[in-house]
């Protein structure tokens, strides 16, 4: 089982730049692919990014065209998502998830509790 806790949400102005963490607790995460993906109330569940185990891989969302970054940092179980040139459409909960494999569908094994993201225009 993994547990994965998010944080760094918050409230920001359109431009400005927000760090999601997400730390995972459980199980050794160095052999998880790790995402995070987004939702706002009546939408379904958006890829963001997500990262191979080795960090080797990454992907990210059609919309992100360059403002976000993924890492992470298995010596101390932490994913980062770095959020730049922070749009009010980027407004959502933020999910950070965990599984085996890599991709792109919200099928992850393992999710966080969700940090609100709230960008002012």
């Amino acid at each position: 089982q993994v547990q994965l806790v998010e944080s760094g949400g918050g409230l920001v102005q359109a431009g400005g730049s927000l760090r999601l963490s997400c730390a995972a607790s459980g199980r050794t995460t160095g052999s998880l692919a790790m995402a995070w993906f987004r939702q706002t109330p009546g939408k379904e569940r958006e890829f963001v990014a997500a990262i191979s185990w080795s960090g080797g891989r990454r992907y990210y969302g059609d919309f992100v065209k360059g403002r976000f970054t993924i890492s992470r940092v298995n010596a101390k179980n932490m994913v980062h998502l770095q959020m730049n040139s922070l749009k009010p459409e980027d407004t959502a909960v933020y999910y950070c998830a965990a599984d085996s494999a890599v991709g792109r569908t919200p099928s992850y094994d393992y999710w966080g509790q969700g940090t609100q993201v709230t960008v002012s225009s």
